[in-house]
């Protein structure tokens, strides 16, 4: 992959919007503080978006023992998809107004479920604003979409992931992308254990990001892993790895899963 094939800038969305050429945007408000982004959309929207929820249509919490957001299964992707209008051989575009998260994982799931084309808002809804973009209000209707999804289960999908026992292996090529304090085991606000995978790095997602919120370049080094709380920002890291080129595997289950398998070891500051 490169930039352009993960990442579409708000210019380059603003054109394709006014040349009425035909592109599927969808709004993927997430926060780990407010998972609901139905009224933060409702208020404001790029126009025409369609609202994701990341908690219940981009996770499945029926899934036990993969974490807080175990990946949905490829027929309930495609279902969703199709609700949101998404159709054969037409682009896909996904933001979000929070740290990529909420889009980094909507691309990840829809790329990992074989869906081509989708590409991430560089910089978000602030991007989208800053370039003089128009927002709508209340709920856009769309017709359902025709798109197949080529896989059933995400965790052997079009991207590649990792098990914990997988993960347990790479050392300094696993990339923890949670915050600091969360790497070190100073603080834990969700999970029953704080610490670290032995040997992983830290490097959290919002390092990768520029102060207007658009991606930089990924770090030197070689990495091959990423994981995070629940696999969610660690989809940020890995979208950075592939537009350089670089391809990084998914812990789904990260450290939600690691910390809740009885035995696994935990590791505590640098």
């Amino acid at each position: 992959m490169s930039r352009d094939d993960v990442l579409i800038t708000a210019t380059e969305l603003r054109g394709l919007l006014a040349d009425r050429l035909p592109v599927t945007v969808l709004d993927v408000r997430w926060q780990l503080a407010a998972p609901d982004g139905r009224g933060a959309y409702e208020s404001g929207h790029v126009p025409g978006a369609v609202y994701v929820s990341l908690e219940d249509e981009l996770s499945d919490h029926a899934v036990p023992g993969r974490g807080r957001h175990p990946l949905p299964s490829g027929p309930s992707v495609q279902a969703a998809a199709r609700r949101w209008g998404v159709r054969e051989g037409v682009p896909v575009v996904v933001y979000d107004d929070w740290n990529r998260a909420g889009s980094a994982r909507a691309w990840w799931v829809l790329t990992a479920a074989g869906i081509d084309g989708v590409r991430i808002l560089d910089g978000g809804l602030a991007a989208w604003m800053a370039a003089g973009g128009d927002l709508e209000t209340g709920t856009a209707v769309v017709e359902c979409g025709d798109v197949t999804v080529g896989y059933d289960d995400l965790y052997h999908g079009g991207l590649p992931t990792l098990t914990a026992d997988e993960a347990s292996t790479l050392g300094a090529r696993l990339i923890d992308a949670r915050a600091p304090e969360r790497f070190r085991g100073e603080v834990e606000p969700v999970d029953p254990v704080a610490g670290h995978v032995p040997g992983a790095i830290n490097v959290p997602s919002t390092s990768l990001l520029a102060a207007d919120g658009t991606f930089g370049s990924a770090p030197e080094g070689e990495a091959t892993g990423a994981y995070c709380g629940s696999g969610v920002t660690a989809a940020v890291v890995v979208a950075a790895f592939a537009a350089a080129d670089r391809p990084v595997a998914l812990f789904p289950g990260s450290w939600s899963q690691w910390s809740a398998e009885p035995g696994r070891p935990v590791a505590t500051g640098e």
